[in-house]
């Protein structure tokens, strides 16, 4: 007989993609449970989402598998050299790691009914023929057409729900573009004010906003237009993904990346909530990059240090994704965690204030290249709370319901091609 504990466990994380394990803080998370509950007329397709880390290696060419086990012959190969004295403080940091690491993977292997759902995760189950959109590379380049003289007049055009409007007798739908919301896209905050999510539409691309959600797309030059005019109208978790000077990312033309100091000017203290802010920043597995946050970041934007949390990545059969020992290739990324406060302030004091687990594990399979899992509502437990808690994501390109985001590509993971109509496509 199944443990009637673990079918509770098993439905709760059907319904909110979140799985707590037997005797572990490690929570595994499905990305795309987690996002759909942020809408209601849409739904986050699985086959789009999990583009990766799906493949069957015993399906690949014999070849392939070869050069695949080449390939990390070298890798280790290199790694015989001694250790530079940085290079061996990076490596104290991942042993401190480890155990956490490994203990969270163990109880992933130990949850047996938990990994045959996994294989599943991709599936777009209840999906009618040609319901989903062709995943064609004609995306908008939100970063060149922001560039351009032409920008200001770039309008985006929210199409609103035919319900909530007067309509004639026998109308369904949406109410064509020229009668919904139409405003500028870039260096404007767009928002979507209605409990249900909505259909936009830029240059005869659709995207989809979520419920209660709203983002200003721009470069780092005009983000200061998000400062409130009173600090207690400010941000009480704020979310920041950099991107970070990366010469994988700049190699393969995924995104473009900034000098680490550029984002010494975030003004990280002017966006917080007078009663303070928990900031969530990720980090790659760089030293030197470790050095600045600790040293010149964190001091400037006014932070004090408080927790560091795990994203730990998972192939569908519960594999990692790499070594977890190979040095330059950790299958796992960094959140560093610290509270925005007045200089004398007791954290522990903080109105609503949850004190922060240290090495906090989660578990997933990634998605897209640089796509962070949706952590922002298990975040707002440990943020102060001032009333209604506002929410900031910086660098962002995708957007969360009852969420601000900011960044020059906001729109990136909203594209219509990512999502069905939940009328087809039941919530996986």
């Amino acid at each position: 007989m199944e443990n009637p504990g673990i079918q509770d466990r098993l439905f709760e994380f059907h319904q909110s993609g979140i799985y707590h394990f037997d005797n572990s803080t490690a929570v595994f998370i499905d990305p795309v449970r987690v996002l759909n509950r942020s809408y209601s007329r849409f739904t986050v397709s699985p086959s789009a989402y999990y583009s990766r880390f799906f493949e069957d290696s015993g399906d690949k060419p014999v070849q392939k598998q070869i050069e695949g086990s080449r390939k990390r012959k070298r890798k280790k190969e290199k790694q015989l050299h001694p250790l530079t004295e940085t290079e061996q403080i990076a490596e104290q940091r991942h042993q401190k790691a480890r155990p956490f690491l490994l203990r969270a993977h163990e109880a992933l292997l130990e949850a047996t009914e938990l990994l045959g759902v996994l294989r599943n995760l991709r599936n777009d189950e209840f999906t009618e023929e040609g319901s989903l959109q062709k995943m064609e590379n004609d995306d908008l380049d939100f970063v060149q057409l922001g560039s351009v003289w032409q920008a200001p007049l770039c309008e985006i055009c929210l199409h609103l729900d035919q319900d909530n409007v007067p309509a004639e007798e026998g109308a369904v739908g949406l109410v064509p573009c020229s009668e919904g919301m139409s405003m500028p896209v870039f260096n404007n905050l767009v928002m979507n004010e209605s409990a249900n999510d909505v259909e936009a539409e830029i240059l005869n691309h659709r995207y989809i906003m979520p419920k209660k959600s709203c983002f200003y797309m721009s470069d780092l030059r005009d983000i200061h237009n998000l400062v409130p005019a009173e600090s207690d109208c400010g941000f009480n978790l704020i979310l920041i993904d950099p991107p970070w000077e990366n010469s994988s990312a700049h190699q393969k033309l995924k995104y473009q990346t900034l000098p680490n100091r550029h984002f010494l000017s975030l003004p990280i203290k002017q966006l917080t909530h007078t009663g303070g802010a928990l900031v969530a920043l990720w980090v790659t597995n760089r030293e030197k990059l470790r050095r600045f946050i600790e040293s010149e970041l964190f001091p400037a934007w006014g932070l004090r240090y408080a927790a560091t949390f795990y994203w730990l990545k998972i192939k569908a059969d519960g594999s990692l994704i790499g070594e977890l020992d190979l040095f330059h290739h950790r299958p796992y990324e960094c959140l560093l965690l610290g509270y925005s406060i007045q200089q004398d302030a007791d954290i522990g004091k903080l109105p609503g204030h949850k004190p922060l687990p240290n090495n906090q594990v989660f578990i997933s399979v990634p998605g897209d290249y640089s796509r962070k899992p949706p952590l922002g509502d298990m975040l707002l437990e440990y943020a102060p709370s001032c009333g209604d808690t506002r929410c900031l994501e910086l660098f962002a390109r995708e957007l969360s319901a009852g969420r601000c985001c900011w960044g020059n590509e906001t729109l990136r993971f909203q594209d219509r091609k990512y999502f069905s109509t939940r009328g087809n496509v039941r919530t996986p």
